[in-house]
């Protein structure tokens, strides 16, 4: 027994606090552009459901009006969404993003209005930028 070394306890170290975004389990508190993200892709996928069932005749109108946004939610889920089940090159991300803000743009240009259109556009992209700078940072 005496060729055992002498152990001590010794105090454990003192946690340093983390940020929220940090700590495992703990979210960032929401802000205002990520409503405004959850708002363009709702709208986006709205449109799209709108532009299927206004656009297509009786029996096609049906397919496109539930085939459509369910494509695009689909598609969302695997790359866009804050748990998307594959992880992609942020670039990427916002290239599937960006993709489906097109789909529903090109969706109210296709109805007559294009300047609806054109609005979400530019809402949907300054959203986007905003939301994708405050990921990279």
């Amino acid at each position: 027994m005496s060729d055992l070394p002498s152990v001590r306890p010794a105090k454990p170290a003192e946690p340093q606090p983390q940020r929220a975004e940090q700590q495992p389990g703990m979210r960032a508190p929401l802000n205002v552009v990520d409503v405004l993200s959850v708002l363009c892709g709702l709208f986006a996928f709205g449109t799209l459901a709108f532009w299927g069932f206004i656009a297509w005749d009786f029996p096609w109108n049906l397919v496109v009006g539930i085939g459509a946004p369910v494509v695009a939610i689909l598609i969302w889920a695997l790359f866009v969404s804050p748990r998307a089940v594959l992880a992609v090159h942020p670039f990427v991300r916002a290239l599937v993003e960006l993709l489906v803000y097109a789909a529903a743009t090109i969706a109210w240009w296709a109805l007559g209005n294009a300047w609806v259109g054109l609005g979400f556009a530019v809402v949907a992209v300054t959203v986007g930028v905003l939301s994708g700078r405050r990921r990279l940072a």
